[in-house]
């Protein structure tokens, strides 16, 4: 009797959990082949700069500080003023110069501010989303909540992996195919891996 209940339960883990990876299995084997052939994807970057002068006072706010992020007067001028959306990460502070890198997927920003002049210059760089997603792939330039869910994807790839495999040992005998089809799945790779180090 309970030899049918783990089986309804490790049925049950295999199609829930290949329920909730489904877009991201879609996802990460599309980057797959993207990553696998991205010197043949051409994309034109687009970039938007921008130079002016601060105000005084917020030159002022920004010479009386020497380390930490941008003062959050300044971050929020920025945002209003010329929808710059700067993070609340470490800036490079110098005598003279303060400079903000702003990588983010897909792309990149920054911008320095002079601390004598004022003057500020901004750049953002946008490579296109076929860029976009294989950042997202890599887990580049991404946020906590991105690095979680690929380790909780990851987590449920392996249980709808393993419990594959429970459920093909379970019916092998009903179906002569499945365990040489599971070893060309394993010495395939294998294969082509001695042969490329060689």
């Amino acid at each position: 009797m309970k030899f049918p209940r783990a089986l309804g339960t490790i049925r049950q883990w295999h199609w829930i959990s290949s329920a909730v990876c489904l877009v991201g299995m879609i996802l990460f084997a599309f980057t797959g082949i993207t990553l696998n052939h991205a010197a043949d994807i051409k994309s034109e970057p687009y970039r938007v700069t921008l130079e002016l002068d601060v105000s005084p006072g917020m030159l002022t706010l920004l010479q009386e500080r020497s380390e930490g992020p941008l003062p959050l007067a300044v971050r929020r001028w920025l945002h209003d003023e010329h929808a710059i959306a700067t993070p609340d990460t470490m800036a490079e502070w110098d005598e003279y110069e303060v400079y903000l890198g702003m990588p983010k997927p897909g792309g990149d920003a920054w911008l320095s501010v002079d601390l004598e002049t004022g003057a500020l210059m901004y750049e953002s760089t946008d490579r296109g989303w076929i860029s976009y997603l294989n950042d997202l792939h890599k887990g580049r330039n991404t946020n906590l909540a991105w690095s979680w869910f690929i380790d909780i994807f990851s987590v449920l790839c392996l249980v709808f992996s393993l419990s594959g495999l429970w459920l093909l040992s379970r019916y092998a005998r009903q179906r002569p195919s499945t365990w040489p089809l599971v070893g060309l799945g394993i010495l395939g790779p294998l294969i082509l891996l001695i042969l490329a180090a060689h």
